[in-house]
């Protein structure tokens, strides 16, 4: 199975802008109802995912009742390096299975390392259902 097959395209998915503020991050999220979502720079380049955990830790140890305190700082300042690393386009199905064992996405890259969309769990398991149906 070609992992394009069950790429949802970056057109189709909620995703952050690494310079959106806290707030607007947090209002992304709530209003598509995720737990987590991408985040990528101006360039459209991936730079991590941001979880609601991000959110609940920076505003336990920053926020308090200072709702002003959401619009001082972005996304980019809560992002924990080294999670949810993508895969590129061309990587195997085996990659794409490994990391969906611990994640309910995995972001897709190109060459150049621009974010181009992601690969859900719930997509996976419906194909290999399909194909084990048939």
């Amino acid at each position: 199975m070609n992992i394009l097959r069950v790429l949802l395209p970056k057109s189709q998915v909620a995703f952050a802008e690494e310079h959106s503020t806290i707030r607007n991050g947090l209002e992304k999220m709530r209003y598509h109802g995720y737990s987590a979502v991408p985040v990528i720079d101006k360039d459209g380049m991936y730079v991590g995912t941001v979880t609601e955990g991000d959110f609940l830790w920076y505003l336990m140890d920053h926020a308090g009742d200072d709702r002003k305190e959401l619009e001082r700082h972005t996304v980019r300042e809560i992002l924990r390096e080294g999670r949810n690393l993508p895969v590129r386009a061309s990587a195997t199905v085996e990659d794409v299975m490994n990391k969906l064992l611990s994640q309910n996405f995995v972001p897709v890259v190109d060459d150049r390392g621009a974010f181009v969309g992601i690969v859900t769990r719930k997509a996976v398991l419906g194909i290999l259902t399909a194909e084990r149906e048939n």
